[in-house]
Protein backbone atom coordinates (compact mmCIF):
# COMPACT_ATOMS: atom_id res chain seq x y z
CA UNK A 1 0.00 0.00 0.00
CA UNK A 2 1.03 3.25 -0.72
CA UNK A 3 0.70 6.73 0.92
CA UNK A 4 0.50 10.28 -0.40
CA UNK A 5 1.05 13.05 2.21
CA UNK A 6 0.62 16.32 1.36
CA UNK A 7 0.97 19.23 3.80
CA UNK A 8 -0.63 22.62 3.87
CA UNK A 9 0.31 25.52 6.32
CA UNK A 10 -2.34 28.51 7.11
CA UNK A 11 -1.49 31.72 8.88
CA UNK A 12 -4.82 33.82 9.95
CA UNK A 13 -4.38 36.48 12.52
CA UNK A 14 -7.42 37.83 13.52
CA UNK A 15 -11.20 36.92 13.70
CA UNK A 16 -14.06 36.44 10.67
CA UNK A 17 -12.97 39.09 8.93
CA UNK A 18 -9.07 38.67 8.97
CA UNK A 19 -7.36 37.79 5.63
CA UNK A 20 -4.98 34.79 6.08
CA UNK A 21 -2.51 32.70 3.55
CA UNK A 22 -2.09 29.02 3.10
CA UNK A 23 0.97 27.55 1.50
CA UNK A 24 0.85 24.03 0.18
CA UNK A 25 3.61 23.96 -1.42
CA UNK A 26 2.95 24.55 -5.14
CA UNK A 27 -0.73 25.90 -3.99
CA UNK A 28 0.16 29.32 -2.29
CA UNK A 29 -2.90 32.07 -2.10
CA UNK A 30 -4.71 34.27 0.27
CA UNK A 31 -7.46 33.63 2.05
CA UNK A 32 -10.55 35.04 3.73
CA UNK A 33 -14.63 34.61 3.72
CA UNK A 34 -16.06 35.57 0.54
CA UNK A 35 -18.62 38.67 -0.18
CA UNK A 36 -21.21 36.34 -0.83
CA UNK A 37 -21.05 35.53 3.26
CA UNK A 38 -20.29 38.63 3.92
CA UNK A 39 -16.53 38.71 4.12
CA UNK A 40 -13.40 40.54 2.56
CA UNK A 41 -13.51 38.66 -0.13
CA UNK A 42 -9.72 38.67 -0.33
CA UNK A 43 -7.74 35.68 -2.16
CA UNK A 44 -9.92 32.01 -2.47
CA UNK A 45 -11.96 30.56 0.64
CA UNK A 46 -12.92 27.14 1.37
CA UNK A 47 -16.10 26.87 -1.29
CA UNK A 48 -13.46 27.38 -4.22
CA UNK A 49 -10.96 25.20 -2.78
CA UNK A 50 -13.62 22.60 -2.67
CA UNK A 51 -14.96 23.25 -6.36
CA UNK A 52 -11.69 23.20 -7.35
CA UNK A 53 -10.27 20.22 -5.63
CA UNK A 54 -13.34 18.09 -6.75
CA UNK A 55 -13.43 19.86 -10.87
CA UNK A 56 -9.60 19.68 -11.24
CA UNK A 57 -9.97 16.01 -9.79
CA UNK A 58 -12.47 15.13 -12.46
CA UNK A 59 -10.84 16.25 -15.44
CA UNK A 60 -7.73 15.10 -14.48
CA UNK A 61 -9.52 11.33 -13.83
CA UNK A 62 -11.28 11.71 -17.19
CA UNK A 63 -7.78 12.65 -18.74
CA UNK A 64 -6.29 9.98 -17.93
CA UNK A 65 -9.62 7.44 -18.63
CA UNK A 66 -9.16 9.17 -22.33
CA UNK A 67 -5.37 8.36 -22.79
CA UNK A 68 -5.82 5.17 -21.21
CA UNK A 69 -9.18 4.25 -23.77
CA UNK A 70 -6.70 5.43 -26.51
CA UNK A 71 -9.92 8.29 -27.76
CA UNK A 72 -8.64 10.67 -30.92
CA UNK A 73 -8.83 13.68 -27.67
CA UNK A 74 -9.22 17.09 -29.79
CA UNK A 75 -10.19 18.96 -26.67
CA UNK A 76 -11.66 19.43 -23.24
CA UNK A 77 -12.61 21.97 -20.72
CA UNK A 78 -14.60 21.84 -17.91
CA UNK A 79 -17.11 24.45 -16.19
CA UNK A 80 -18.15 23.80 -12.64
CA UNK A 81 -20.39 25.66 -9.89
CA UNK A 82 -20.84 24.58 -6.53
CA UNK A 83 -24.27 25.80 -4.51
CA UNK A 84 -23.72 26.27 -0.84
CA UNK A 85 -27.21 26.43 0.63
CA UNK A 86 -27.92 29.01 3.88
CA UNK A 87 -30.84 27.76 6.20
CA UNK A 88 -31.24 29.10 9.80
CA UNK A 89 -27.50 30.39 9.85
CA UNK A 90 -26.27 27.37 9.31
CA UNK A 91 -24.13 26.84 5.80
CA UNK A 92 -24.23 23.34 3.76
CA UNK A 93 -22.09 22.85 0.93
CA UNK A 94 -25.17 21.47 -1.24
CA UNK A 95 -23.99 20.73 -4.59
CA UNK A 96 -21.26 20.67 -7.20
CA UNK A 97 -22.16 20.62 -10.96
CA UNK A 98 -19.67 19.38 -13.55
CA UNK A 99 -20.44 20.93 -17.00
CA UNK A 100 -17.65 19.07 -19.05
CA UNK A 101 -16.76 19.94 -23.02
CA UNK A 102 -14.90 17.03 -24.96
CA UNK A 103 -14.84 16.76 -28.17
CA UNK A 104 -12.93 13.96 -30.39
CA UNK A 105 -10.98 14.66 -33.51
CA UNK A 106 -12.50 14.47 -36.93
CA UNK A 107 -13.46 10.68 -38.32
CA UNK A 108 -13.76 9.60 -34.26
CA UNK A 109 -16.24 6.46 -34.89
CA UNK A 110 -19.77 6.02 -32.76
CA UNK A 111 -18.12 3.44 -30.58
CA UNK A 112 -15.53 6.00 -29.54
CA UNK A 113 -18.44 8.69 -28.89
CA UNK A 114 -19.98 5.72 -26.80
CA UNK A 115 -17.04 4.90 -24.76
CA UNK A 116 -16.14 8.70 -24.40
CA UNK A 117 -19.98 8.93 -22.79
CA UNK A 118 -19.41 6.13 -20.74
CA UNK A 119 -15.84 7.70 -19.70
CA UNK A 120 -17.67 10.79 -18.81
CA UNK A 121 -19.81 9.19 -16.16
CA UNK A 122 -17.42 6.75 -14.58
CA UNK A 123 -14.88 9.73 -14.13
CA UNK A 124 -16.83 11.58 -11.60
CA UNK A 125 -17.47 7.93 -9.86
CA UNK A 126 -13.91 7.05 -9.74
CA UNK A 127 -12.67 10.84 -8.93
CA UNK A 128 -10.85 10.69 -5.38
CA UNK A 129 -12.81 13.84 -4.35
CA UNK A 130 -15.99 12.78 -5.45
CA UNK A 131 -15.64 9.49 -3.22
CA UNK A 132 -14.84 11.99 -0.34
CA UNK A 133 -17.88 14.00 -0.76
CA UNK A 134 -19.80 11.07 -1.55
CA UNK A 135 -23.06 11.13 0.76
CA UNK A 136 -22.56 14.76 1.90
CA UNK A 137 -22.27 17.09 -1.21
CA UNK A 138 -24.68 16.09 -4.47
CA UNK A 139 -22.39 15.74 -7.74
CA UNK A 140 -24.25 16.13 -11.29
CA UNK A 141 -23.00 15.81 -14.65
CA UNK A 142 -24.03 18.48 -17.26
CA UNK A 143 -21.76 17.13 -20.40
CA UNK A 144 -21.30 18.25 -23.80
CA UNK A 145 -19.59 15.96 -26.10
CA UNK A 146 -18.87 17.45 -29.52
Amino acid sequence: MAEHHFHLKADWPGGRNSEGNIDAGNLKTKISIPTEMDGPGVGTNPDEMLLGAAATCYIITLAAMIERAHLPLKEMSLESEGIVDVTNGVFTYKKIIHKPTVALKEGATEKEYELLKKLVHKAEKSCMISRALEGNVELELEENIL
